[in-house]
């Protein structure tokens, strides 16, 4: 009887480790209204414009025990581009850069996450724009997780940075006067979708 009980009970125990080991990543949904990718550039050396790619969604899963098996997936529509000059949002979508009509939307997927220090990591993913697919390295910060104060959904915040060659996605013209480095600042929020009520 003891043997059946010891036996039962460590088989609990390894299904009890197999079912936690399985949902130790947090999937988070990110919130486009707490969430801005800045892009920015030099004009000729004499200013820094900046275009904002708005509406962002996607999705965020954070391992905090083994943030190597952390990912991120996001998906920028061109309609939300917004450099605060109307033409210049214009031209942007036109066949001379984004070619918004044929190409509505930039994505970014994960492939590998290193965790560098407390709180900061690298994040290998690829960036695809007009259809080209190039490998980005993010830099970020885990700026919070937790209860959100407001929402009282469990939430995550983070930073990142980037720095990319537009004419590697088709997108060369003015180079160089106008840099073909732009410089990428991200910051976003996430939250855990909460449960739907089940039905009686």
């Amino acid at each position: 009887m003891f043997k059946r009980l010891l036996l039962t009970s460590f088989i609990t125990t390894v299904m009890a480790a197999a079912s936690f080991s399985t949902v130790a990543g947090v999937t988070y949904k990110l919130d486009p209204d707490h969430t801005n990718v800045i892009a920015s550039w030099s004009h000729f050396g004499y200013s820094h414009p900046s275009a904002n790619f708005g509406r962002a969604s996607g999705i965020l899963v954070y391992d905090a025990a083994a943030p190597e098996q952390s990912s991120v997936e996001v998906s920028l529509p061109l309609s939300g581009l917004d450099t605060f000059v109307p033409a210049l949002d214009e031209h942007l979508k036109t066949a001379d850069f984004f070619d918004a009509a044929k190409f509505p939307a930039a994505t970014f997927k994960s492939n590998k996450v290193h965790a560098v220090s407390k709180g900061k990591f690298k994040v290998d993913g690829t960036l695809t724009i007009r259809g080209v697919a190039k490998p980005v390295t993010l830099d970020v910060t885990l700026n919070n997780v937790g209860v959100h104060p407001m929402t009282k959904q469990q939430s995550i915040g983070f930073d990142a940075t980037a720095t990319i060659k537009r004419s590697e996605f088709g997108m060369g013209m003015y180079a160089p006067a106008v840099s073909d480095d732009i410089s990428l600042r991200i910051t976003t929020e996430g939250a855990v979708a909460a449960a739907k009520p089940s039905k009686p």
